[in-house]
């Protein structure tokens, strides 16, 4: 039998890649009986759920021309490069390595040779610190300031980051500016997101590309493809919408990744997009798995990222996929996306938790030429019409839009892209004419009353409305220290509460009440004041497809009905304080929103918490829960210096 990459190259067609069910079965059938690459896809499949991706910013005033290269050198394993990235200006970056302990450095490679040689600025994270990496989740706030002179860093000139040369080394980082002909987006390579995720991110990561310069005077879309897809796809409609007025970016991801991992990535990335660039519009179009990508955005997020005003879906299984759950039944190793894709599973009720946040214009567009076979439930070639047009979906739609097109060439189709535009533009338009577009402004003046070794965490203003109508709704900015004493906005007028938020330090202020005025511009001032913080998360013992890659710290805190904890004390430093889970049918959200991060008040929502004002120290902390061991764990706290959000798991008695 063919091998599995054999397949899928003799597939090649002009379209992207995206397979029928008869071939998915096939695709199973091939992968079951082909032993070189069923071994490398278990190999695949267990990297994702054994490693963590390092997150954070470097700032570097460099002078001359040569990327940035980031990059984790292991301190147990021979001291290689585990992984490194390419930056094309100061900005976030992201790495993905296994458990251990790594030297995390950044440095200008001025001839573009991946040599850290002498004369080359550089920059690590915390001097001589170390960055420790569970097998699990996300490591955030790794962040790297490079001198202009070079700083001091522990890792030898004459490091070699990686023996292949590419020929050119590309930008990872959001906003890189490329075309849709990039030998990146290929079919071979969408092909290996969604088979190879690990590899895939290694060499590529996840990222938002444009094809031109940011542009304020121009709306940007945002287009997600979907399963083995790459933004080459969306050739036709970003062909043939009006460039005048919008500008296209996209989000490249591997598919084959659990989703909820992929919806915080594009966060990550938005968010920097956001802070860097201060747009108040986005709209969103997804294709396929893609909107399920969003919609997951838009319900763990969408309330803190007011800028998202339209959501366009096109053939969307918003009700999962019934092969996706054959192939976690049946298969010896399985795609991690494929859990999320079952119709009964946890992510797929998830998306309906929440409703669709009020400042979203959401619409529906699915195809209804599927496969004539009666042994097989209407469908669109690929995804049955049950979960194309799943009811909870279409209860938060705006209109629903059938065509005669299959699950391929919806998106290729002169109708879908008449409609398409439509919306498009009249939604623009109507928008442009809100009396509320233009909304008030803010000067925001914060400043820091302590010295800090490093680059800062990023501050966060939120805005949570105290009109009647709208308490449920908050604003998150995240800003930057270029943002000091600058005036952001729009924002919706109203009453608000607004308060500051960073790590390991409070506002001498909590909230300040301010009405925003369109055409107004009001001023804030904020002081920073450190502060010790201990704070993380109890859990169950976590099964392996619970412990995946880029893991967000949010759904450590969702509920979990099987941890009923009795206290949680903490102890030191004349300390003794304890605390019991808050009951509240609201405690998730609030665990949601940046409210109890303002306030600085001891909680344990579920299954979080977190203590404030400690004076510097090493604490013991005690965690009982009914029917586990009691834990006792050490914390360093140090007022000022962030920490790491930290995971507990729990053992059954």
């Amino acid at each position: 039998m063919k091998s599995l990459k054999s397949f899928i190259n003799n597939r090649k067609t002009d379209k992207p890649s995206i397979f029928p069910k008869v071939s998915m079965t096939l695709l199973i059938l091939c992968f079951v009986m082909t032993g070189c690459f069923l071994v490398k896809l278990k190999k695949e499949v267990n990297q994702s759920y054994e490693s963590t991706t390092i997150v954070g910013l470097v700032k570097a005033q460099l002078s001359g021309d040569g990327p940035i290269i980031v990059a984790a050198r292991s301190i147990s394993k021979g001291k290689e490069i585990a992984h490194y990235t390419v930056l094309h200006e100061s900005g976030e970056y992201e790495l993905m390595v296994a458990q251990g302990k790594y030297h995390v450095f950044a440095y200008q490679d001025k001839n573009s040779n991946l040599i850290y040689e002498a004369g080359e600025p550089a920059g690590q994270y915390g001097d001589t610190k170390t960055v420790s990496a569970p097998a699990v989740g996300v490591v955030y706030n790794i962040n790297i300031t490079i001198p202009e002179e070079g700083g001091d860093v522990v890792i030898p000139h004459g490091t070699e980051i990686s023996s292949v040369k590419p020929e050119k080394l590309h930008s990872r980082q959001a906003g890189a500016i490329t075309d849709l002909d990039d030998e990146r987006f290929s079919e071979e390579n969408g092909a290996k997101g969604f088979w190879e995720g690990v590899s895939f991110f290694k060499r590529f990561g996840g990222n938002i590309f444009f094809l031109e310069e940011y542009d304020p005077e121009k709306t940007p879309v945002l287009f997600i493809h979907g399963a083995a897809g790459t933004p080459k796809g969306w050739k036709y409609i970003v062909n043939n919408i009006d460039r005048t007025r919008f500008q296209p970016w996209f989000f490249y991801y591997p598919t084959g990744g659990r989703i909820n991992g992929m919806a915080y990535l594009l966060l990550w990335k938005l968010s920097n997009l956001q802070t860097k660039y201060k747009f108040n519009k986005l709209y969103i179009t997804a294709h396929s798995m893609g909107g399920l990508v969003a919609k997951s955005f838009l319900v763990n997020y969408g309330r803190q990222f007011p800028y998202v005003k339209l959501f366009i879906s096109l053939a969307t299984p918003w009700g999962g996929d019934r092969m996706a759950e054959y192939g976690v039944q049946q298969s010896p190793a399985v795609i991690p996306s494929w859990i999320d894709m079952q119709p009964e599973g946890d992510f797929i009720k998830s998306l309906y938790s929440a409703k669709m946040p009020e400042h979203v214009r959401f619409y529906m567009f699915y195809g209804h030429r599927g496969s004539r076979n009666p042994f097989l439930s209407n469908n669109d070639g690929t995804i049955a019409l049950s979960s194309l047009l799943d009811f909870r979906a279409q209860s938060e739609a705006e209109m629903n839009y059938a065509f005669n097109e299959d699950h391929a060439s919806i998106i290729y189709s002169k109708e879908v892209l008449t409609q398409y535009n439509t919306i498009l533009n009249e939604s623009d338009k109507k928008l442009s004419a809100s009396p509320h577009q233009s909304g008030g402004h803010l000067n925001v003046r914060f400043s820091y009353n302590y010295d800090f070794d490093g680059e800062r965490p990023r501050p966060i203003l939120a805005l949570r409305s105290i009109d009647i109508d709208k308490t449920d709704t908050e604003i998150v900015t995240v800003l930057s220290d270029d943002d000091k004493n600058r005036i952001i906005g729009p924002f919706p007028p109203g009453d608000y509460l607004a308060g500051m938020v960073t790590m390991a330090a409070k506002t001498k202020k909590k909230y300040v009440r301010i009405t925003i005025e369109s055409g107004m511009t009001k001023v804030l001032d904020f002081v920073f004041i450190p502060d010790g913080v201990v704070r993380g998360v109890v859990t169950a013992p976590l099964k392996q497809e619970e412990q995946y890659v880029g893991r967000p710290d949010y759904s450590f805190r969702a509920a979990d009905k099987s941890i009923d904890i009795q206290s949680i004390v903490l102890k030191g430093y004349g300390v003794h304080r304890t605390l019991q889970p808050i009951k509240s049918e609201n405690a998730n959200e609030n665990a949601k929103n940046y409210d109890w991060a303002i306030t600085r008040a001891d909680l344990c929502y579920n299954n979080f918490f977190a203590f404030f004002g400690l004076p510097a120290g090493v604490y013991q902390l005690t965690i009982k829960a009914e029917g586990y061991k009691t834990v006792v764990d050490k914390y360093s706290v140090t007022p000022g210096v962030p920490k790491y959000f930290r995971v507990t798991e729990l053992t059954p008695e």
